[in-house]
């Protein structure tokens, strides 16, 4: 039946575009077919069943549509929808479904894969492709494909790649050996310590960073620095924040520069191998900076020897380029990295648009894309002019992740292919079962892997003995600060004692200087709140005194935000506000520490029942660290949350996930599955949405007995498009889903099992709700956030009118206190900073 249905000769437009889109539809079916690192697919802990009306299961899915320990995957909802992938499509209204992977469901009994190469084209922002598009990757790509400017170059590619003016057909070899010839080099402790060196080698540092977590870069840079050594920074061209301080910092050293171009550098793109290639330009073309060595970090390495054996190690090794291979079988490899693959990266994404062939007449390599390069490869990448390298070029401008394989591939098919060590000089924390999860599907049109962080039990991981290893990643200390700290005193030595914030850690999540763009409605909405919570609390301290002194007016927003963690736990958000005093007209800054409240109750009895470590419901759910990357749980009506178990070893149990909304409506239930060795189970319900505001409940329960309960919270949104909530915005914004049902089914069936109250009075109290504007609306807002946070403590900037006001840079835990490690100061004696 599909077949026929693809092979009809449409009579007019209409049925010209339905067939276009329902081919693009079985198009994208298709499941990836290999992964950028490979990887054991995620073992199977637990299941997912949907429920009915009263709770009876409804069946069992399939293995492959929930994979567990964690799944990335989504079950069936239990009102018969086909899971995340139909509910998005629904409350967004694509044209087109998205790419799908290799966690997602199996295809249809009787679909086939592929459309016809005739296939009608999309002809969106008035966009004609230059020629007949065939294939169903090109033809998916230029469906999903949002801007014109995007689509015309998907199509400009696959039309030269159609009419074989794309890709080189082959390369020649300079290489004289047959084969890969890699010498094995051995790390000796006692020549090394003892090695003299006439003229040591000075190294390039190409620094790759984005993000917000300035403090961790300068701590790394700290570790890393020596006057002797030059230090080249790209920052992403999406870290405005990060790019200022770096600037700022850069002016202090004169061998630390910034780029003065910037890129949107994405994972797997194209872009990166673009950036490293204009990097090495600038650096040659340095006249003043005589460097030996090319070395690529970023702001998640760090140093695991110190600068004086490095710099040994390479002054003996002066002429070698050490890259690390795949270790693998050559043509598996080409297939698990999507070489024989067609891509191109615009819009900030990479998408697939066939299949082609590996040039003749080489030999393809590659593996990790963090390598020491000697200058003169560098010179040789950057200026020749040999078929080599610019067919090469041409060929990994069209390449999944091109920096993995480029300069294998050149290194080893030229003239200096002996030179090649098979070692990059650092060690990596991979862990296939967390980092292969597909995680990068939203960039790639393919499955990729990352390595997962560093944590103090890994530590003996950091000591190869026999291996020559300078650096290692991933580290984060948003997610362990420890493992840094025992690194950094085993490499230098502790710091002296009562040394402040060795265990905190800060990081900017808003600056005023950025604008609101970065915020969404919801973290506005918080900030603000946070802010009134804190004047509020400063006020009422000193309402007995009557101290007009201590009474404060906001200015405006806040003007920053930060995450603050002490001892690799979260402890809420710094929120920094401008204020005026009415009583002197002086402008100040208070800094308030807003810190959660705990709402997790554990009810169990049983030794099953005991297992049960901990229940949270959250968004920005990171399978590889097994987080969620919303620290704060900051949930909007418009947000997808997921609820998360954390669980000890124990019995397989059965238990059951309740979802009841602030008014007692039952938004779904589901049972889970949890095998003996499971550790963490997660499930995204496909909720309809808006969510209803206020506090919702999650239960977990086993044959209907309690295990535990977690409530959360949606946000009462104040803002909408960053401006004030307008009555009209509150009718439907605050209200709940259309007809009150979250799913398509309905559980309410399961209030009297679970004594829920009626709804007649909560359902009233929400439509007043959806009636608030302005001040009204902010004290339900504050009242709200005031049940899961708490004012903790304030400070001020600068010495203040109201005395009783700590200064901040006195305290322990502002942003603006000492924080000796992440800070630089002058160069030693011996030219390094720590």
């Amino acid at each position: 039946m599909l077949q026929s249905s693809l092979e009809m000769k449409p009579e007019d437009n209409s049925s010209f575009s339905l067939l276009f889109l329902f081919c693009v539809c079985v198009c994208v079916i298709e499941t990836g077919e290999g992964t950028a690192e490979e990887g054991p697919a995620a073992s199977e802990r637990g299941r997912v069943q949907g429920f009915g009306q009263l709770g009876r299961p409804q069946g069992q899915l399939e293995p492959e549509a929930w994979a567990m320990e964690e799944s990335s995957g989504q079950p069936r909802s239990p009102g018969g929808q086909s899971g995340e992938s139909s509910y998005r499509e629904a409350q967004t209204r694509a044209p087109v479904p998205r790419l799908l992977g290799l966690l997602e469901p199996k295809e249809p009994d009787g679909a086939q894969r592929g459309c016809s190469a005739r296939a009608p084209q999309p002809t969106e922002n008035n966009f004609t492709p230059k020629c007949e598009i065939a294939g169903k990757d090109a033809l998916s790509a230029l469906a999903r494909a949002s801007s014109k400017q995007c689509q015309q170059e998907i199509a400009n590619v696959v039309c030269l790649h159609q009419a074989g003016n794309l890709m080189p057909r082959s390369v020649p070899r300079q290489c004289q050996l047959s084969g890969k010839v890699s010498p094995i080099i051995q790390w000796d402790e006692s020549r090394m310590l003892h090695a003299s060196v006439s003229k040591p080698v000075r190294i390039a540092y190409m620094l790759v960073v984005h993000g917000r977590a300035i403090r961790q870069l300068k701590r790394f840079i700290k570790a890393v620095y020596h006057q002797q050594h030059f230090f080249y920074i790209h920052v992403d061209k999406r870290s405005t924040y990060l790019h200022r301080e770096v600037v700022e910092l850069a002016q202090h050293y004169p061998n630390i520069r910034v780029t003065p171009w910037r890129m949107v550098t994405i994972w797997g793109g194209a872009s990166l191998l673009k950036m490293y290639l204009r990097s090495m330009k600038d650096l040659l073309e340095m006249a003043d900076w005589a460097w030996d060595y090319f070395i690529n970090l970023s702001a998640t390495d760090y140093p695991t020897r110190t600068n004086e054996e490095l710099v040994t190690f390479l002054s003996k090794h002066r002429d070698k380029n050490f890259l690390k291979s795949h270790g693998r079988d050559n043509a598996r490899f080409i297939k698990k990295q999507g070489l024989d693959r067609l891509f191109h990266e615009c819009d900030s994404h990479m998408w697939r648009l066939g299949e082609r062939q590996i040039p003749e007449g080489i030999v393809v390599d590659g593996g990790s894309d963090w390598f020491a390069l000697t200058r003169s490869f560098v010179e040789y990448v950057v200026y020749t002019s040999d078929r080599l390298v610019s067919q090469l070029r041409q060929f990994y401008t069209y390449t999944l992740l091109p920096a993995e394989s480029f300069f294998h591939t050149v290194l080893e098919n030229s003239h200096a292919c002996e030179t090649l060590v098979d070692n990059n000089l650092r060690v990596t924390n991979w862990n296939r079962k967390l980092g292969c999860k597909c995680q990068y599907k939203h960039i790639v049109d393919w499955c990729g892997c990352s390595p997962n962080d560093f944590k103090p039990q890994d530590f003996l991981r950091l000591q190869q003995i026999s291996r020559p290893t300078f650096f290692a990643r991933k580290f984060e200390s948003t997610i362990n600060q420890e493992v840094l700290e025992i690194l950094d005193s085993h490499l230098y030595g502790n710091y002296p004692p009562n040394t402040p914030a060795l265990k905190a850690y800060w990081e900017s999540v808003y600056d005023r200087v950025d604008g609101l763009s970065g915020l969404s409605d919801v973290t506005l909405t918080v900030y603000t709140s946070f802010s009134r919570l804190g004047l509020r609390k400063v006020t009422s301290a000193q309402a007995q005194k009557e101290e007009k002194l201590c009474r404060f007016e906001p200015q405006g927003f806040p003007s920053s935000v930060h995450l603050y963690f002490y001892d690799d736990h979260f402890q809420g958000y710094l929120v920094t506000q401008e204020v005026q005093n009415p009583a002197t007209q002086q402008v100040e800054s208070l800094e308030m520490w807003v810190m959660p409240r705990g709402t997790l109750k554990l009810a169990g009895r049983s030794r099953q029942a005991n297992r049960l470590q901990n229940l949270e419901v959250g968004t920005e759910w990171d399978p590889k660290e097994r987080i969620f990357r919303n620290f704060g749980g900051l949930i909007g009506p418009f947000d997808e949350p997921v609820a998360m178990q954390k669980w000890a070893r124990g019995p397989n149990l059965t238990a059951t996930v309740v979802w009841i909304d602030p008014t007692y409506v039952i938004a779904t239930s589901y049972d889970i599955a949890v095998d003996a060795e499971a550790e963490f189970t997660q499930y995204k319900p496909p909720l309809n949405r808006p969510l209803r505001p206020g506090v919702w409940t999650i239960r977990l329960l086993q044959f209907w007995e309690p295990l535990g309960e977690s409530q959360f919270l949606v946000v009462p949104q104040t803002f909408n498009r960053k401006q004030p909530l307008r009555k009209d915005d509150g009718k439907w914004l605050h209200a709940g889903p259309p007809r009150n049902e979250y799913m398509e089914q309905n559980f309410q069936g399961l209030a009297g099992i679970l004594s829920l109250p009626r709804l007649d009075e909560t359902g009233r109290a929400s439509h007043r709700h959806t009636q608030l504007i302005g001040k009204a609306l902010e004290n339900w807002t504050d009242s709200s956030i005031g049940s899961f946070w708490s004012v903790a403590a304030l400070c001020v900037a600068s010495p203040s009118s109201c005395s009783t006001l700590e200064l901040c840079s006195k305290t322990s835990w502002s942003s603006l206190s000492p924080d000796p490690k992440s800070e630089l100061g002058a160069i030693k004696p011996d030219g390094r900073l720590r």
